[in-house]
Parts: structure tokens; sequence; C-alpha cells
């Protein structure tokens, strides 16, 4: 008994003294809070002044920069995993965790919900796109513009009640963040390619896509309404 606790408690010790140091003492180059929800991300940029730059199911990371992931949850269990670029990390309804990763190479990566969260957990994706560094400068400038468009097809259908877009309408919460959604590559957590029919098929048919989802279907609107709002999410740039 004595010879293996002491022999494991000796590989314990050079075991953890071999690992990184996750935190570091250093503050990260950019800070990226993380808000898994039933089912997408919500995803923050946190500028060096501290201002913050709301997004959703989108990831976008400056090459060879040091990247701290602030991960929560409002609602049940995910985990947070970018399997090409490092580990994942649990998001917990009450904790914060701190994930440091380190991307390298410019590129499209996968991102994905690893802890089975709900009827719509392998839907619960994102993707990830890492820029050389002045190319993600230019990216979070732009990202952090208000947007120019016709609220009046959002207030008419009840958007404003659960999505905000910054400059236009900004006090719904309980949805992404659609300022710059034209200029994603997906919707549904990459549940379905951005286009406008997928746009159109996604507010008939919400929960047909995505099972459990929260948002409603928009099946009741007449067709001249859907036509509205699809030009209007189009032009969201």
């Amino acid at each position: 008994m004595v010879f293996p606790s002491v022999t494991l408690a000796a590989l314990l010790v050079v075991g953890l003294s071999l690992l990184p140091n996750w935190r570091g003492d250093q503050p990260p180059d950019l800070r990226v809070h993380v808000n898994a929800e039933q089912f997408w991300w919500r995803i923050t940029y946190e500028t060096p002044d501290g201002s913050l730059i709301e997004s959703a199911n989108e990831v976008h990371l400056p090459a060879r920069s040091v990247v701290e992931f602030v991960i929560t949850s409002p609602d049940v269990i995910h985990s947070f995993w970018i399997p090409a670029l490092g580990g994942k990390m649990d998001a917990i309804p009450g904790r914060t965790n701190l994930l440091r990763l380190t991307p390298t190479d410019p590129g499209m990566y996968r991102g994905v919900c690893a802890e089975y969260c709900g009827l719509s957990h392998a839907l619960m994706a994102f993707v990830v796109q890492v820029h050389p560094k002045d190319d993600f400068d230019a990216w979070l400038a732009a990202e952090a513009q208000p947007a120019t468009v016709d609220a009046a097809p959002f207030r008419r259908a009840g958007c404003a009640a659960c999505h905000s877009i910054r400059g236009v309408m900004e006090r719904g919460r309980a949805g992404p963040d659609l300022t710059h959604l034209a200029r994603r590559q997906t919707i549904g957590a990459a549940t379905l390619p951005l286009t406008a029919a997928t746009l159109r098929h996604w507010l008939r048919a919400t929960g047909a896509v995505k099972p459990d989802v929260h948002m409603p279907a928009y099946a009741m609107l007449p067709e001249a309404e859907i036509d509205a709002l699809v030009t209007a999410l189009m032009e969201l740039r």
C-alpha cells in the first residue's frame, strides 16, 4: 500500500510540473466571452479598452495570438470545443471557466458542443476562422459598426422582442445578435448554409429544421412579409 501510494504521488507531482501554465501570468492578446445556450453560441469580443462587441455562432481569431475564452451557460451544461485548435471546456450554469488557445495557422475550422445538451445537441456547432493579425483587426473594426437597414420588417414580425441589431433595435436579448448576420456563413449555429433560400426555410419551419429550438416558426406570415424579412436579413452586412 505504501509503495504504490508514494510512487503514484511522485508521478502526479512530476506530471503536473510538465503541464503548461494554462492560466498564465500575462494577459491574453484577446478575450472572447462564450455563452453556450440551447442550441446556439453567444460570442462577445472584449476589446483592449473594455468595450464589448457581440456576435453569434461564429468565432474569429487572430493567428499567433493568445486567446482566452471566458465560458459559461445560462441553461444546461454544454462543452466548447474546437478540435483542430485544442482541448474542450465545459460551459456550466453558475460557473465561469477559462480556456486559453493560441491558433497558429490561418484557415477555417469547425467547433462543436461536446456535451449532450438536448434534442438539437448535434446541431449546435460553430464556424471558426483564424485570420492573419491585420485581417482580424480589420474584421473586428467592421464588426463593431452598427447596422444600416430598414427595421420595419423586423418590428412588424416582432423580431425585436428577442433579437438585437446595433443601431436599429437593441433591446432583444433572448436570441442571437443579428447586426451583421449576412456576413456569416451559416444560420442556426452551423445547421444550414446562409442563403436567401435557407433563411426562408428557417423562418417558415424553424422547429422542423432544429428540434426543440426556442424560436417560433413564422409560417403564418404572408409571403410578402417573409420576402421583406429575408431581404432585410440579407442586407445585414
